[in-house]
């Protein structure tokens, strides 16, 4: 009985180097290449931002948290914030409901279906930069023909010489690309449900709403966990779309926080100031993140 009880101990020790071996093999070039990208870049932000070196000189000098107290009474720097902030909710909120309407509707069996799903995902294929330049062509050529033909006014005004019809513009192209993304992820959520819960539901008499609503929200929450998550960092990160499509006019009204960190550190040659900017950003998605991670994984099924 001793015998049998250590010898598979012994096996296991032979092969723990093996299998940290096979670890270090497949995991140990993502962990270089996410260390070298975020992890150390993090860390030196952090430490810059209690520096006023201006990304130029080889030397600087230590300016403790005078940056950040600059941050909290710099204006312009919270309303970069508060527009990031409204833009993100609805961008976040709009592209989530269509992209959840859409993989409803391609649960069902319609025909083309992959099809289908291949032309709502495609936005999200264009790169930001150029996806924000076709769309000021849009705006400011076939919306203002459109509207000049049918006298929409809506779509004929100056897209982008007022802070709302820029902020409107914004999530209106956001929205268009991120759908597309989230549509995938809802749509596997949508297979992953098991057909006789529906079936269940049905034969007991609920109707279509009440299947939706007691049935597949429930079980589909982890992809709502995941699109919210996604759409979240994504939205709040805006930044090369922001660049082409309004590059923050009128007089930096749709400015997002990352333009906003950027001018600062590279335009105006602060990078301490910009640095301290930045960790302040950083918490504050890692804040709206963690609320919203908590407020709906605790809302997910189990089966």
């Amino acid at each position: 009985m001793e015998e049998a009880k250590i010898q598979p101990a012994a096996v296991t020790s032979r092969k723990l180097p093996k299998e940290f071996k096979y670890y270090f093999i497949f995991m140990g070039p993502a962990i270089l290449l996410f260390s070298s990208l975020f992890v150390i870049p993090f860390f030196g932000e952090i430490y810059y931002s209690f520096t006023n070196w201006n990304g130029i000189d080889q030397t600087y000098g230590m300016v403790g948290i005078n940056n950040y107290f600059r941050t909290f009474q710099d204006k312009g720097y919270w309303k970069s914030v508060w527009f990031t902030i409204r833009f993100s909710a609805l961008s976040v909120l709009f592209s989530n409901l269509i992209a959840f309407c859409w993989a409803y509707i391609l649960s069902k069996p319609i025909p083309f279906r992959n099809f289908w799903r291949a032309v709502i995902f495609l936005p999200r294929i264009i790169g930001g930069v150029v996806l924000g330049y076709l769309w000021r062509f849009i705006f400011q050529n076939a919306f203002v023909q459109f509207g000049q033909a049918t006298g929409l006014s809506w779509f004929s005004q100056n897209w982008f010489t007022t802070p709302e019809s820029s902020f409107t513009a914004l999530v209106i192209v956001f929205t268009w690309t991120l759908s597309g993304y989230l549509m995938l992820i809802y749509s596997a959520g949508f297979a992953s449900i098991p057909g006789d819960l529906q079936e269940a539901a049905i034969v007991d008499g609920a109707s279509p709403l009440q299947v939706l609503k007691n049935v597949i929200i429930p079980m589909i929450m982890p992809s709502i966990t995941q699109c919210l998550f996604i759409a979240i960092n994504w939205t709040m990160l805006l930044y090369d779309t922001n660049i082409s499509l309004t590059d923050g006019n009128p007089y930096r009204s749709s400015e997002g926080v990352t333009m906003n960190i950027y001018a600062t550190a590279y335009r105006s040659n602060q990078i301490g100031y910009g640095a301290a900017k930045s960790c302040i950003f950083i918490v504050i998605i890692v804040a709206i993140t963690m609320i919203q991670i908590y407020a709906t994984s605790k809302r997910e099924v189990e089966l």
